[in-house]
């Protein structure tokens, strides 16, 4: 009997309660996809190291599981109150009939046991079919082969989402068993006559907090978007606690202010429906202040996690052929009580009994010099160099710049393909990539920008740095390299040594086979060097890497997938509980708004009427917490585009579309359910 009861309960209740199905059945679906990727990349085609990178890959997705459970499981917890709250009368009908309390709470078991098994069921199957798409991805993000992809299902990820989802009920079960206990039968017959009490407020007063809330964020985003460069850790996480007490300040006052501002346009209020609408859309505001804080502040994360993620994976990608565009580049130097001294890699080869040219098509061996007569002080010169300590005081101002001979460079810009300069006697070139470091050197540049190495005085050839790099990276790294004529450093040998250059091989498979030798003679010589300076290693500092352009590739896609994969991964469950928790709490005033609406009608509120009123009071209650969202996000976003300078955000603008049609997506999608479910609940007394 108990069974049949609950068989028919959840029947009835699948139309009003698409929301919590819905919810339940992503959940389960997102949380088996990526906790399925490891048996999804089992098949693919990829290096060592590349699979060293997919396993780290899946050992962080599992840490970030456990954050997930925690997010769902208050989820499902705040969303059984919805359908608790929303069945009162159904409760009371059954107490004065006779059914004990034991008795109401073994149907609520039964439901949720069904619920449960039925939403596990659908959300695994409709995982197992996203999980094989998440393939397609992985492997376009990795870049991998999948000739030997096959159908594969996940039976740890089935296991660990079962038992995962298991605890979440289980603890639903205990929550609603707890709440039938304490529940009284005249609060379940009178719960459709309670209403959430607001608090009229002073709108004088909601105006004062408003403009200190926004002035304090408006001093936030000052702060953590133009001072950047020297903010430090206490001074950030200030910014952060300031942002989130103005964010609940400016929902606060907002709440009392909304009623107020739109009352005084009188046209507008008493048009159509306007004036109900509008005291339902602030009474939803002013009871659920703080939890449109939190929505607010998840969907800031997940905006800047989701942009940010993807723009390292495109723009790291994106830089690996300009940046890297030689198979192999190798950096030698000595450094002597505090001066670096070049040593040719060349001899060390020799040394070792290896010859350096070896299965090499093309190279160029380059020198680039220092001076500790000339730093970044002594090109910027005193009056300029106290404006940049004042702006950035973290700057390495009393480290030797790099140089380098004209006619070298030259030699390498055009392996690489880059450009190449012509210098009169007394004219250097200054080239760099690293935009903060860009625009220091080139305010010095605009003023004049004269320089003395090794007693030549030398005048800029452009009086903006150039584009130009010699170490090959996905990075755009190249914080300043001097280019000067030849004569100019004559026999200077303070420097570090370059040996850079392509194999003799072509095709993926001869690539690689060339990249093992390579490894391994570099190896033997680098043993060679290292055995030559034990006698004396506190005297000698000595530094010799190798960087490989299909190492570099690698790294840089395993990073870019492991930064979108995870930025998605917390996305995608921050949005659904931002747009469930929005929907629940509108279904439920919408329960608790039938008679209100049961009265337009008797007065001669038209449905069509009633049908946008209910549209607008959904659409503002979804838009709000997102508008706060988006300017948030915009000087967010500024300063993680300067915490991830490094990496490159020249492909930002195409991961904000793609967050955006993301967002889209699941947040619209949420509106649009709940938007029909709510006409479907203020509609149903009439039907």
């Amino acid at each position: 009997m108990l069974f049949k009861i609950s068989v028919n309960n959840i029947r009835k209740s699948i139309r009003d309660y698409a929301v919590y199905f819905f919810t339940l059945i992503i959940g389960v679906s997102v949380f088996y996809v990526f906790n399925a990727i490891n048996s999804q990349t089992a098949f693919l085609i990829v290096s060592q190291n590349t699979r060293d990178i997919i396993e780290l890959l899946n050992t962080m997705l599992s840490g970030v599981s456990y954050f997930v459970s925690a997010v769902l499981g208050l989820l499902i917890v705040y969303a059984s109150r919805f359908l608790m709250k929303r069945r009162n009368k159904e409760f009371a009908l059954y107490l004065i009939l006779g059914m004990g309390k034991g008795k109401i709470s073994a149907i609520l078991l039964t439901e949720t046991i069904i619920i449960g098994i039925g939403s596990l069921a659908v959300g695994l199957l409709l995982g197992t079919g996203l999980s094989q798409l998440m393939s397609v991805l992985v492997a376009n993000l990795f870049e991998a082969d999948m000739t030997a992809y096959r159908f594969s299902i996940s039976s740890e990820a089935i296991l660990k989402t079962i038992i995962y989802f298991g605890v979440m009920y289980v603890v639903v079960m205990i929550f609603n068993s707890i709440m039938i206990s304490r529940c009284k039968l005249i609060d379940l017959m009178q719960s459709d006559k309670k209403s959430e009490k607001m608090k009229l407020k002073s709108p004088a007063f909601c105006t004062v907090i408003f403009i200190i809330a926004a002035a304090a964020l408006g001093y936030a985003y000052y702060r953590v978007s133009t001072k950047s460069e020297y903010l430090s850790q206490e001074i950030f996480v200030a910014m952060i606690i300031v942002g989130v007490i103005s964010t609940f300040l400016i929902f606060w006052s907002v709440s009392g202010l909304l009623l107020y501002i739109v009352s005084r346009a009188k046209n507008a209020y008493f048009r159509g429906l306007n004036c109900f609408t509008f005291r339902q859309i602030s009474s939803k505001i002013n009871t659920t202040v703080m939890s449109m804080t939190v929505i607010c502040l998840m969907l800031f994360v997940t905006i800047c996690a989701l942009s940010s993620a993807f723009s390292v994976r495109n723009s790291m990608n994106a830089n690996l052929n300009e940046l890297a565009p030689v198979d192999f580049a190798l950096d030698y130097y000595e450094k002597y009580d505090g001066e670096i001294y070049y040593t040719d890699i060349f001899e060390e080869y020799e040394k070792a009994g290896i010859d350096p040219l070896e299965n090499v098509s093309e190279y160029v061996h380059l020198k680039c010099y220092q001076s500790e007569k000339f730093t970044l002080a002594d090109f910027a010169g005193e009056d300029i160099m106290k404006q940049l300590q004042k702006t950035s005081p973290f700057l390495a101002a009393y480290y030797p710049e790099d140089i380098v001979k004209s006619s070298e460079y030259n030699k390498l810009a055009e392996l690489y393909g880059t450009e190449k300069f012509s210098l009169e006697k007394d004219e250097y070139v200054l080239i760099c990539d690293f935009n903060s470091m860009k625009e220091i050197r080139d305010l010095i540049l605009q003023n004049g920008g004269e320089i003395e190495i090794f007693g030549q005085k030398l005048k800029p050839k452009f009086t903006e740095c150039q584009n130009g790099f010699i170490d090959i990276g996905s990075q755009h790294i190249n914080s300043g390299i001097f280019i000067v004529p030849d004569e100019i450093i004559g026999d200077y040998d303070l420097g570090r040594d370059y040996f850079i250059g392509n194999y003799a091989a072509e095709g993926k498979e001869e690539k690689y086979a060339a990249e093992e030798k390579f490894e391994e003679n570099y190896k033997k010589v680098f043993d060679s060097v290292y055995d030559g300076k034990l006698a004396d290693p506190v005297e000698t500092n000595w530094y010799f890497a190798a960087n490989t352009r299909i190492d570099i590739a690698e790294a840089t896609i395993g990073l870019g997938a492991m930064a979108a994969l995870l930025g998605l991964y917390i996305g995608l469950v921050f949005l659904i509980s931002c747009g469930a928790v929005l929907a629940l709490k509108e279904l439920s005033d919408s329960a608790d708004s039938i008679s209100r609406y049961e009265i337009l009608r008797k007065i001669g509120a038209e449905e069509k009427e009633i049908s946008r009123s209910v549209f607008r009071q959904t659409g503002i209650f979804f838009l709000l917490p997102m508008l706060l969202a988006a300017i948030h996000s915009v000087f967010g976003m500024k300063f993680a585009m300067f915490i991830l300078e490094v990496f490159g955000t020249e492909k930002l603008t195409e991961s904000v579309f793609f967050t955006s049609a993301v967002i889209l997506v699941i947040y619209g999608g949420y509106f649009l359910i709940t938007y029909f479910c709510s006409l479907s609940i203020v509609g149903s007394k009439t039907k």
